[in-house]
C-alpha cells in the first residue's frame, strides 16, 4: 500500500507541528511521494503517529480502534499469567492484523512476588519489557533480584507503586471524602513508600525502572530528585488521576474505583505540575474493561478498573486545549516515549517508522456514555462527560483498520 496524506496538520513528537504531506511506502513513513499513491485528502485535520497504550489489562480490539490505538503493551496480569515462553508469544499474536501486541512478561512466577520467572527465554518470545503486574513486590530480596536480572537482559521493570502492608484492604484514600463515606482507606503515602524503596533498589542495581502510575506529589518529588542522581527511573499516570480527584467517590459509583484510588485535591494538583515540568513520561488509558457483575456491587466490593482506551486520546486533547501541555509534547506521551521504553522504533513521523497513524478530528464534540462505549465494557469514571477529538482514521504499517 502505497499512500500520499494531503492537507494535513502534521504533528510529530520529535518535529513539532507542521502543515504539508506525508508519504508512505511498504508500511513505512518514506520521504518522498511514491509513484502511483492511493491520496487521501486530510481536510486540514491532524494527522499524528497512532497511540501506544503503555499498560493495558485487556486486549480490546474495538475499544483501540475508537481510541486511535494501534499498539498496546499488554500487563501480564492475564489468564494464564504471561511468565512463560509460549504464553508470551500466544499473546504477541493475539492482536493481528488489527493491532499490535507486546507483552509485558511477569517479573515473578504467577505473579506470586517470590520466585523470578525467565526475563530472557520470555524476551526471546516477544516480552518487551517484565511488571510486576497489579501488585507490589513486599520481598525486598526478590524485588532486588528482578531489578538487576532485568538489568542483565536490557529490560525495564514495570512496577506498582503501592506499600501491600498498608494498603491492604483499602478501598480509598484516608481524608475527609472516604471518613464521610465510611470506606476502607490508606494514606496516600503508601505509594511514596512504594516508590522510595523500589528507586533505591533500582540505583543500586543500575536497572531501568518505569512507574506504570504514580499519583502523589510525594512520589512525583522522590522521581525528581533520583533523576538528578541519575537513575533510570521514568513514570506513567491516566487521565483519571490528573483530572478527578477522591470527591468524585461521594455517590459510590463504582467506575470510580480504580487502582491506585483517586487521590485527594492537593495530590491532583501536584500531578498537573508533574504533567507541566516533565517528570510525568507517558500518559496511559489503563484499560480494564469490567462488566456489571463487578461493577453493580456496594463500592468496597466492586473490582477496581476502568475502560480508559477509547477516551485516552479526547481527554489527552482536553489538556492541550486547557493548555496544560502542548499538541507535539501530548503524542511523546501518547507514543514516542511508551514506544522508547518498550525498545520499539515507533511514535513519531520520522522516515523509516512504521505507518502506524492517526487521523484525528480535535473539534469533533461527543458524549462519554458508558452504554455506548465500542469495547467489551463502558466501566468509565467520566460517564456524561460532554468531550471533543475523535479517531476519524487509524492505520496500522500503512493498512487502515476498520
Amino acid at each position: 500500500m502505497t499512500l500520499v496524506f494531503t492537507n494535513a496538520r502534521l504533528v510529530c513528537p520529535e518535529s513539532g507541528e507542521r502543515g504539508g504531506e506525508l508519504y508512505v511506502a511498504g508500511g513505512r513513513i518514506v520521504g518522498e511521494a511514491p509513484r502511483g499513491a492511493q491520496t487521501i485528502d486530510c481536510g486540514g485535520r491532524i494527522l499524528a503517529p497512532a497511540i501506544t497504550d503503555l499498560g493495558v489489562f485487556a486486549m480490546d480490539k474495538a475499544a483501540c480502534r475508537a481510541g486511535g490505538i494501534a499498539r498496546i503493551a499488554l500487563m501480564p496480569d492475564q489468564s494464564p499469567v504471561l511468565d512463560d515462553p509460549g504464553i508470551v508469544h500466544r499473546a504477541a499474536d493475539m492482536g493481528k492484523p488489527e493491532l499490535w501486541v507486546h507483552p509485558v512478561a511477569a517479573a515473578t512466577r504467577g505473579l506470586d512476588g517470590a520466585n523470578l520467572a525467565e526475563f530472557a527465554i520470555n524476551a526471546d518470545a516477544g516480552a518487551r519489557a517484565v511488571a510486576t503486574g497489579r501488585r507490589w513486590i513486599a520481598d525486598s530480596g526478590v524485588m532486588r533480584r528482578v531489578l538487576a536480572y532485568a538489568r542483565t537482559c536490557g529490560l525495564t521493570v514495570i512496577a506498582h507503586a503501592e506499600d501491600g502492608g498498608l494498603a491492604n484492604g483499602a478501598v480509598a484514600t484516608e481524608g475527609e471524602t472516604a471518613t464521610r463515606l465510611g470506606l476502607p482507606a490508606a494514606p496516600a503515602m503508601v505509594e511514596a513508600l512504594a516508590v522510595a524503596r523500589d528507586l533505591m533498589l533500582a540505583e543500586q542495581t543500575g536497572a531501568a525502572i518505569h512507574f506504570r502510575q504514580v499519583t502523589t506529589a510525594a512520589a512525583f518529588d522522590l522521581i525528581r530528585a533520583a533523576r538528578q542522581r541519575g537513575v533510570r527511573v521514568t513514570c506513567g499516570i491516566t487521565p483519571a488521576h490528573l483530572l478527578l480527584s477522591d470527591i468524585n467517590l461521594t455517590d459510590f459509583r463504582t467506575f470510580a474505583r480504580l487502582s491506585p484510588p483517586l487521590r485527594d485535591e492537593a495530590d491532583r494538583l501536584a500531578a498537573l505540575a508533574a504533567l507541566a515540568d516533565g517528570t510525568i513520561d507517558v500518559l496511559c488509558s489503563s484499560h480494564d474493561p469490567r462488566g456489571p457483575e463487578e461493577k453493580r456491587l456496594p463500592f468496597a466490593d466492586a473490582t477496581p478498573g476502568m475502560a480508559g482506551a477509547e477516551t485516552l486520546l479526547a481527554l489527552g486533547l482536553g489538556l492541550v486545549r486547557d493548555e496544560r501541555i502542548t499538541i507535539d509534547r501530548l503524542f511523546a506521551l501518547l507514543a514516542r516515549n511508551p514506544a522508547r521504553l518498550l525498545g520499539i522504533d515507533a511514535g513519531t513521523l520520522a522516515p523509516g517508522m512504521p505507518a502506524d497513524l492517526v487521523l484525528i478530528d480535535a473539534d469533533a464534540p461527543w458524549l462519554i456514555d458508558s452504554d455506548k462505549m465500542a469495547g467489551k465494557a463502558g466501566n468509565t469514571p467520566f460517564d456524561g462527560l460532554p468531550v471533543q477529538g475523535k479517531a476519524v482514521r487509524l492505520f496500522k504499517g500503512g493498512q487502515e483498520i476498520v
